[in-house]
């Protein structure tokens, strides 16, 4: 399977009144990195959109193991473990810059149509999703 590398810093207006980065800051960091993902593989979120194709988030993990504070730079490694016509799973392995695992979260995804009936996507954009998906059931 694939993985692709984004990064982050986090920003204050994330942190908690612990100075933590607030849980639901992964998800963000999810998106940002799926996001990228995506488009390194040359789909376009917009381009989804504009063709009348919208990934609904479904279900989510995320699993914490250490805390990560104001401007830290983490490293969020994506990969696409499952890529169907009507459905999409994505994992996250979230790291610091010593390499010490922060987070790890999965994200599953339903595709619909503007009129939020489920739809499948074309073969030629899951294609370019699979690029190297090994598990492409």
């Amino acid at each position: 399977m694939s993985t692709t590398t984004t990064q982050v810093r986090a920003r204050y207006a994330e942190t908690d009144a612990q100075g933590i980065v607030h849980h639901a800051s992964y998800l963000v960091w999810f998106e940002v990195a799926r996001t990228d993902f995506l488009r390194r593989r040359g789909v376009s979120y917009r381009d989804l959109e504009s063709a009348g194709w919208f990934l609904v988030v479904t279900h989510v993990d995320v699993t914490l193991r250490a805390a990560v504070v104001f401007d830290d730079l983490v490293t969020i490694d994506t990969v696409l473990e499952k890529c169907r016509g009507r459905g999409l799973v994505f994992s996250y392995r979230v790291t610091g810059e010593n390499g010490c695992l922060l987070a790890e979260g999965r994200t599953r995804h339903l595709v619909i149509d503007k009129a939020r009936r489920p739809a499948s996507l074309p073969r030629s954009i899951t294609d370019k999703m699979q690029m190297d998906l090994a598990d492409n059931e």
